[in-house]
């Protein structure tokens, strides 16, 4: 049975293309133009993953973001035109899963949703290695090995690696990095992460262009990409 995708937006133009690129995809969909209409079918359609435009004529989309989440556990996408850093981080703290900025190209947000259903199908049930081209992370020795060599990183660089392995292919807030592993210690810095972002990339990327194992999104976190 094919995964079920509710597109939330009231720019008619923009269901039809969602609905076109997801029905090429083998999903399912189910559209509403309204924050009322996308609660309305939640628990009628129980979709397993929400395209949510954030600039509803009824309602901010921010506002849903819990309750379409609450029902079903469905993912939830934001796919909006809105660019400012504080909406992209709001619209994680409250529960999205990822930001797509319109426009965008629709291979890209397919990928994005399929890491996001891949995430939700394993989350009761975390893989102990996770697996990124040459990159092989063991979440339960806590060893990293690149090309079947053992990578040797800080306590710290361990730690970030971590949460970002976890949620492979997903973006993860600096606020969240810095609480979970600089939480127990005064003055957690941003500079301290990026000064461990920079040592990991030195470790774990082949030469070639930065960012093509951790990406950075600007100003509001880091993503571990996920193979294509």
């Amino acid at each position: 049975m094919p995964a079920k995708v509710l597109v939330v937006d009231d720019d008619a133009a923009i269901r039809r293309l969602l609905r076109n690129t997801l029905v090429r995809a083998d999903y399912a969909v189910v559209e509403a133009g309204t924050a009322r209409d996308a609660l309305r079918l939640m628990p009628i359609e129980h979709p397993d993953a929400v395209l949510l435009d954030l600039g509803l004529p009824d309602r901010d989309g921010l506002s849903i973001i819990p309750l379409l989440r609450a029902p079903g556990g469905a993912v939830v996408l934001v796919v909006s035109a809105r660019e400012a850093v504080e909406e992209k981080v709001s619209a994680l703290d409250l529960g999205a899963d990822d930001f797509v900025t319109k426009p965008f190209d629709t291979d890209e947000l397919l990928a994005r949703l399929r890491v996001a259903l891949r995430h939700r199908g394993s989350a009761e049930a975390p893989p102990a290695i996770v697996r990124r081209g040459e990159i092989s992370i063991d979440l339960d020795r806590r060893t990293v090995e690149r090309a079947g060599e053992e990578v040797h990183l800080t306590r710290k660089e361990r730690d970030v690696l971590a949460v970002l392995a976890r949620h492979i292919g997903r973006v993860v807030t600096h606020e969240r990095l810095l609480t979970t592993c600089w939480g127990g210690e005064e003055d957690p810095r941003i500079e301290y992460l990026r000064i461990v972002i920079r040592n990991l990339r030195q470790k774990l990327e082949a030469p070639g262009p930065v960012g093509s194992v951790i990406a950075n999104e600007l100003g509001v976190g880091y993503r571990l990409r996920a193979d294509p």
